[in-house]
């Protein structure tokens, strides 16, 4: 069995988190760097599979967040992964990027504190007593109830597999993608705590058998831009541009 998790592509709102509240997280697209990375990806994935055995090409089962940055990972994916590779793929809200409730769309710890100054000093003495993988950001979802659904999401990926399609991608963000990890693997939440999140358009291969155990390790690392490169930072497939600060 293997399973690619493929994290989305650099998105508009992974290098201006002003993004998030111009489009909506749901609605953030990639930036042509990502979806660049996103091809690279796909690539790779292309690459794995043609070293193998003929015996070993299975098609491969393919999954997906509904948010616009993944979907558009997905079809970089499949516009270089040979046909013949790809089987069915499906959407799956379970996959769907953190809710973080009030602070949706405002990543600035002083602008949430600003805003909501009760809310967040509750947060904060949530992450500091429970600790970070339990605290829900207000009306949102801790890293605990993503684990959660992801979780129930497992089941239909192992249910997949139990009718032959033992070849998965599956295209999320960067806290679903580690809690399915770390579910699958059934690593301890210390596990979650220590480690990050995947880069954009990162691989990370679980491979392996229930008889002789799974391992995890990191297919492909995408290309960071470097600091100070400006290039590709347009919206990929789309006429968006980020709006100017107020008083610019």
């Amino acid at each position: 069995m293997r399973i690619f998790l493929v994290r989305h592509g650099e998105s508009l709102g992974n290098i201006d988190e002003r993004a998030y509240g111009q489009f909506g997280d749901h609605n953030v697209p990639l930036t042509q760097w990502g979806h660049r990375q996103a091809i690279t990806a796909g690539e790779a994935i292309a690459a794995y599979f043609a070293a193998l055995p003929s015996h070993e090409l299975r098609k491969l089962r393919i999954w997906y967040s509904p948010f616009l940055r993944t979907r558009q990972t997905r079809d970089a994916l499949l516009s270089v992964l040979p046909p013949d590779l790809v089987g069915h793929a499906s959407e799956d809200y379970l996959l769907r990027e953190q809710d973080f409730g009030l602070f949706t769309e405002i990543y600035d710890r002083a602008e949430q504190r600003q805003k909501f100054p009760d809310e967040f000093e509750k947060w904060a003495r949530l992450r500091s007593n429970s600790g970070k993988f339990y605290a829900r950001p207000p009306d949102g979802e801790s890293r605990a109830d993503v684990a959660q659904r992801v979780r129930l999401f497992l089941q239909t990926v192992m249910h997949d597999v139990g009718n032959g399609n033992d070849n998965v991608v599956i295209i999320g963000h960067g806290v679903t993608n580690r809690a399915f990890e770390m579910n699958f693997l059934q690593h301890p939440v210390e596990w979650f705590e220590r480690s990050d999140n995947p880069g954009n358009a990162d691989i990370t291969l679980i491979e392996g058998s229930h008889a002789h155990g799974y391992t995890s390790t990191l297919l492909h690392q995408a290309a960071d831009r470097q600091e100070g490169e400006e290039e590709l930072r347009d919206a990929y497939g789309a006429e968006m541009t980020i709006a100017p600060k107020p008083g610019l």
